[in-house]
């Protein structure tokens, strides 16, 4: 038989319809074209930002000392001033973000212990900070100055070398980090003999030097806690571990009493060396308007310069561009300080030698007859005095002396190489993909006074080993299972989701050594995939489910190349498995790279269908039994409880779900982004990726901006500002932590046993699953490169339907939030209470928005004819009301049609309105309107969002359609939705029997003879066609899955006897059914429709069985037609709609009377603006505004500018995410069909090699979508 499957069907149909496999969605050019961008900004951000903050401060610095001109000597206490703002700043910055925390989010206060020691080593560098900036340095040279700083790492290249001899493991940078600490010694003797040796007389000058070594050395203590972490580590320090674990759990706390700290011993050195060194506070009152903006520009650059420079260095480590965007751009930017000051120095002094016509002066004199010399006003240029100033710092040495050029030179290279040496173990640090900051950076404090020092030493420690494969917190495997519902879905869209899973099959192969980050398995759960066919012994699979089928085996063939020869032959797929099962039966397959496909049919006469229940019976399938079954038998084994109890909850940590619809259309790397969010922060119990809408048509036309608009502003202003309050069920990433926590998976699995139950629970059960999530204290997030394609309504009525189950949905859900506000705030850290209030007003904006389409139209119609404003409202009124009425007593269908008409003379009046907003402009001859102002506001906000979001800018074309369907979107299906909420059935995807089909007629009323019998058949007919292929040889029923087993080959039903009854011989030829179907029951039946997979039966293991059979008896039971239930219901249903629809309109009705009594007493309660032209001036007239309409919009227009806000935040952080993910995944655009391991031809090479196999087997490199190493991390 083997060699008919070799026998193609059709040898002349060699023609294919392949589908795309490849990326066509993502626009890779593009992206790429922005990452080179934005790497380029970065890195020049942080150098031209680091070497403004160093060049502003030593400025500072150099007006500090005492023979500087450019201010005058009493005016010195100004610049010092300045000095210690730079060194307080981030403490003050600190101090109000650690505030924020400890009040928004839960803080513990610290051990004693902690606390001193914490408080001592702030005390020595803020000390030292304070007198080597403020005291010691404006007394030293300007190269001193700028170089001095680098040996702020002499202690952390000390701690290196300790943490380095304690770690077990051998490692390559012990070397560098001797070599550092030695040559950082080796520049403090070299400047120590220099100043000491000048003039050993001035013991001012050596108290001095003596402070700036002692200082910066207090200063090098600064980073001592990124090496305890090791060294605790390596030497089991108790002390170190119980000192470092309440560091961390008290963080904010300890981050406020040390800041304040800092400002306090700053204020206090600042506030004791002024009158010391006999200076005057007082002049700080009476500051020469030249000097105070010279002065306000340097520290205002020097402040918001350090802090920019912090923020693009934690971006550039984020987006994995340690090496070119952070390291080297602030290694340069100590030496691009060095020639921005030297460089004008000598400029200046060799153009003044040239001036004076070959007279020889050396730069000792250059300094007495000019620097020194000159003029103490500021007349010249300020540049030019600040040149002469800096020069003044090199007179005190002989600039001709090549001893002092060398010792200076030396001590300064020694510096610069030890910084370097004493941070090389950076060039090879590994950071995962949108590291978290706490992870990169040891501490939240940045130094502003030397920030390249502070940013490189600030970076986390890891020990470097020998193979340079160490990282000291590899992240764990995780666990993804795709797990995808399914019900009426056509060929084409499960074409799309299993091109996805075998994309992601070839992307993550399992078991490859090389990707041991992710590991997945796919779950297809296939909704009412039974029915009943006329002459079969059991229930077959429904044409859905065969062409899911059919779709595996086509899908299997594209990605493996089979049917790629010239000579096509049948495709030769390994075989698959399909096993009968107590819910209906489940068909396995194996994926080219050996990852499984499970499909599970359902059968609704045996278990619960709707996708709901689909959901819950994969939440106890993979979370209850896959993961927590095999813990509880380990514990009955004898198994310690706490081990076992921690095995639990990591592997509940890193295992997720992704949800899917069974038309969705991702990519791997859109998994991933998802991945990142959860691995990264394990508060995030669910992460939601960009959702895009495909078909065809008006109706998608339209919601592909709606889409758009929802994704760009509204859900991007949601996760900056609290927390994503619905993540959809189609392209969606759960943690299994939170799905298992208390209140989530149980309450999901409740049954809807109240009216509103109906509407939250089953009309959108994704958003209540958030809300579940929510409550709990869970974060749910939305990712906006994580881009999926799901198949949207094409048809009006389609479209309608799906909304009138979201619209009520999404209103009880959000009232249900809001009704639990106070608790949500205190349980989940990412909600406010301020964040609730935005949902309130975003709900109050949503009821209120047939109202507020009526008076948008009321008002076209007082622009069109001129009418009053009240009256331009009643008329404006009419229409929808008469369509609301109507919905009372009309059919849906009818309702929909009228709706459909009444949306086209809509869009034409929105037309109308567009025009007649740009008609008064025009008559009015201003814009300066609020009205007029608002719309060009929005457009030009969409503009801009839509210009932010380049590869979806031609969605703003959509827009117009999207503004002509206001009314239709916001008034007719506000109404449509409102009216039939008590329609709790799913309107999408449903079919209908066939047109002149034939009703069943009712069941006859059967004799206790004809249940035997027909019971008996039943049992015959699974026990014949569904038999497990190891069952025993003993006869009776096997109680688990109430499958008759019988030993003997085949039974005679006609001659069996149940218990005592007897049945006529002539009754039995009348009862007697006709099994005359080709195929007895779907097992047969796939095996004979799958002739590309050969299907063998396998069977389940018992345990296994019985969780399906225990899990269906709790859960997930056949709901049973109870006719009495279901009548109770339906008047709930209707009683709750009445009472919803009452309050709802109602309101909208108050809306109305409110705006068209001020309409009438428009004189009285209005506010008057004065009209202002294009020429911005007073035209003398007054704009007559209502106070609410007013409010209403100012309200709206204060929510779209913080989510317009939110939306460049959230841009930024995606960029950050995407350009990370494009230097950690080596992303290839195109597939190649092959088998796994082995490259295969094209066509037309085929033809031309096909006398050569060797070359088929040929490794391909190129084979791997995506590259990383196995601890998914990469060194950049």
């Amino acid at each position: 038989m083997e060699s008919d499957r070799d026998i193609h069907k059709s040898p002349w149909d060699t023609a294919r319809d392949v589908p795309d496999i490849e990326d066509i969605q993502t626009p890779w050019k593009l992206i790429k074209i922005l990452k080179f961008i934005s790497l380029w900004v970065v890195a020049l951000f942080v150098f031209g930002l680091a070497l403004c903050s160093k060049t502003s401060l030593l400025l500072l610095i150099t007006l500090s000392n005492e023979g500087t001109k450019t201010l005058q000597e009493d005016m010195k206490p100004i610049a010092l001033l300045c000095i210690g703002c730079a060194l307080i700043t981030p403490s003050v910055l600190l101090v109000l973000k650690s505030l924020w925390k400890a009040c928004y989010k839960t803080s513990k206060p610290p051990r004693l212990s902690t606390v001193a020691l914490v408080l001592f080593f702030e005390f020595l560098v803020a000390g030292g900070a304070s007198i080597l900036t403020i005291v010691a340095m404006p007394h030293l040279d300007i190269v001193t100055n700028v170089t001095i700083l680098n040996g702020v790492a002499v202690f952390s290249a000390l701690l290196q070398i300790i943490t380095q001899c304690t770690a077990k493991e051998r490692n390559h940078s012990l070397v560098p980090s001797i070599t550092a600490f030695f040559l950082i010694l080796l520049g403090y003797i070299l400047f120590l003999y220099l100043y000491l040796t000048k003039d050993p007389t001035d013991k001012q000058m050596a108290i001095w030097v003596g402070l700036a070594v002692g200082g910066s050395f207090l200063v090098s203590l600064n980073w001592w806690e990124s090496y305890f972490r090791l060294i605790s580590k390596n030497s089991n320090s108790d002390f170190l571990t119980s000192l470092l674990k309440d560091m961390k759990k008290c963080q904010n706390l300890l981050n406020i009493l040390s800041s304040l700290l800092r400002i306090v011993v700053t204020a206090s050195v600042l506030g004791a060396y002024i009158p010391l060194n006999k200076m005057d506070w007082s002049i700080v009152k009476s500051i020469p308007s030249h000097e105070t903006k010279i002065i306000a520009i340097i520290i205002g650059v020097q402040l918001i310069s350090s802090a920019l420079c912090h923020w693009f260095s934690l971006v550039a480590c984020k987006m994995h561009a340690l090496r070119r965007c952070f390291i080297l751009p602030l290694y340069l930017a100590s030496l691009a300080v060095m020639v921005l000051f030297i460089v004008p120095v000598i400029v200046y002094y060799q153009d003044y030698k040239t001036g004076l016509n070959g007279t020889a002066i050396n730069f000792t004199g250059y300094c007495s007859g000019v620097v020194d010399g000159r003029n103490q006003n500021l007349t010249g240029s300020v540049f030019q005095h600040l040149v002469y100033d800096v020069t003044h710092t090199l007179c005190f040495l002989d600039m001709s002396n090549i001893l002092d050029i060398g010792l200076l030179t030396g001590s300064a290279v020694s510096w610069w190489l030890g910084l370097v040496l004493a941070t090389l173990h950076l060039w090879y640090l590994k950071v995962l993909r949108i590291e978290r900051t706490q992870d990169l950076f040891t501490r939240r404090l940045y130094e502003g006074t030397f920030i390249e020092q502070s940013l490189l030493l600030n970076t986390r420690y890891d020990i470097q080993t020998k193979n340079r494969m160490n990282i000291s917190r590899a992240l764990d495997t995780v666990m993804v299972y795709l797990c995808a519902t399914m019900w009426h879905e056509n060929y084409d869209e499960m074409m799309n989701i299993i091109i996805s899973i075998f994309r992601l099959d070839k992307y993550r192969p399992k078991n490859n050594p090389e990707h041991i980050d992710v590991t997945f398995e796919t779950h297809i759960y296939f909704d009412d995939a039974f029915e009943n066919v006329e002459g079969s012994r059991g229930r077959h699979l429904n044409t859905y489910a065969q062409t899911l089928v059919e779709t595996l085996a086509e899908v299997y063939a594209i990605f493996t190349g089979i049917d790629q020869g010239f000579f096509k032959k049948t495709q030769n797929i390994p075989n698959q498995k399909i096993i009968t099962t107590p819910y209906g039966g489940r068909l396995v397959v194996t994926m080219p790279h050996g990852n499984i496909i499970t499909v599970h049919y359902k059968d609704k006469e045996l278990i619960r269908h709707k996708k709901r229940w689909s959901q819950i019976m994969y939440l106890y399938y993979l979370l209850g039994w896959k993961l927590m079954s095999k813990y509880y038998a380990r514990l009955q084994k004898g198994g310690d409880e706490d081990t076992l109890r921690a095995q639990v909850e990591k592997e509940k940590r890193n295992t997720y779900i992704l949800a899917l619809d069974g038309d969705t259309d991702f990519q791997p790397a859109a998994v991933m982004l998802l991945i990142d969010r959860l691995k990264m922060y394990p508060r995030v119990g669910a992460a939601c990726g960009r959702i895009h809408p495909t078909g065809s048509g008006p109706a998608v036309w339209f919601q592909k901006f709606e889409y758009a608009v929802s994704h760009w502003l509204q859900k991007t202003a949601e996760h900056v500002i609290g927390c994503v309050l619905c993540s959809p069920g189609c392209f969606s990433l759960f943690r299994a932590e939170a799905l298992m926590d208390d209140n989530v998976m149980k309450k999901y699995s409740t049954k809807s046993m109240e009216a509103s139950n109906y509407i939250q629970y089953d009309q959108g059960e994704d958003r209540w699953l958030c809300t579940l999530l929510l409550k709990q204290g869970w974060r749910v997030e939305y990712n906006a490169a994580s881009d999926a394609y799901t198949n949207a309504p094409e048809d009006f009525k389609e479209l309608y339907n799906q909304r009138r189950r979201w619209g009520p949905s999404t209103m009880a859900n959000v009232v249900d939030l809001l009704g639990s506000t106070t608790v949500i705030s205190k349980k989940n850290p990412s909600i406010s209470k301020l964040f609730m209030f935005y949902q309130l007003f975003g709900l109050a904006s949503s009821i209120l928005a047939p109202a507020t389409i009526c008076l948008m139209i009321a008002g076209t119609f007082t622009f069109m004819f001129s009418l009053h404003g009240s009256a331009a409202v009643v008329l404006a009124v009419i229409p929808p009301l008469i369509y609301l009425i109507l919905c009372f007593y009309i059919k849906s269908d009818t309702q929909i049609k009228i709706a459909g008409i009444m949306s086209v003379i809509y869009a034409f009046l929105m037309l109308v309105v567009a025009m007649s907003i740009i008609g008064a402009m025009v008559r009015d001859k201003t814009i300066l309107t609020p009205s007029s102002l608002f719309v060009i506001a929005m457009a030009m906000i969409y503009i801009i969002t839509a210009i932010m979001h380049p590869q979806e800018i031609q969605l703003v074309f959509h827009g117009l359609l999207y503004i002509l369907c206001i009314p239709s979107a916001y008034l007719l299906l506000t109404i449509y939705s409102m009216v039939n909420m008590n329609n709790v059935s799913w309107g999408t995807r449903e079919t209908k029997p066939a047109a002149g089909a034939a009703k069943p007629e009712p069941a006859a009323k059967q004799t206790n003879v004809q249940k035997a019998k027909n019971t008996f058949q039943q049992h015959f007919s699974w026990c014949k066609c569904c038999k497990k292929s190891n069952q025993t040889s003993g006869g009776g029923v096997n109680q688990d899955n109430l499958i008759p087993e019988s030993p003997q080959p085949e039974l005679q039903p006609q001659n069996s006897v149940v218990e005592d009854v007897r049945i006529p011989e002539e009754e039995q030829r009348q009862l007697e059914p006709v099994f005359d179907s080709p195929t007895q029951c779907w097992l047969t039946q796939l095996q004979s429709v799958s002739r590309d997979m050969k299907l063998e039966e396998d069977s389940l293991e018992k345990e296994e069985e019985s969780f399906w059979i225990d899990l269906q008896k709790k859960y997930l039971e056949p709901l049973l037609d109870d006719k009495e239930r279901q009548k109770k219901i339906v008047n709930d249903l209707r009683e709750l709609r009445n009472k919803i629809n009452f309050a709802f309109f109602i309101v909208n009705a108050l809306w109305l009377v409110a705006t068209f009594t001020l309409q009438l007493y428009e004189a009285t309660f209005s506010i008057e603006l004065p009209k202002i032209n294009l020429d911005l001036e007073n035209t003398g007239e007054k704009v007559r505004i209502e106070p609410i309409g007013f409010m209403f919009i100012l309200g709206f227009a204060t929510s779209v500018i913080i989510q317009f806000l939110t939306m460049f935040y959230h841009r930024i952080n995606t960029l950050i995410h995407y350009v990370a993910l494009l230097g950690t995944e080596t992303v290839q655009t195109k597939f190649e069909t092959q088998e796994p391991g082995k490259k295969v031809s094209s066509v037309s090479e085929t033809v031309s090699n096909n006398n050569d196999d060797s070359d088929s087997d040929s490794d391909s490199d190129d084979d791997d979508l995506y590259t990383r190493d196995q601890n998914g991390a990469t060194p950049v």
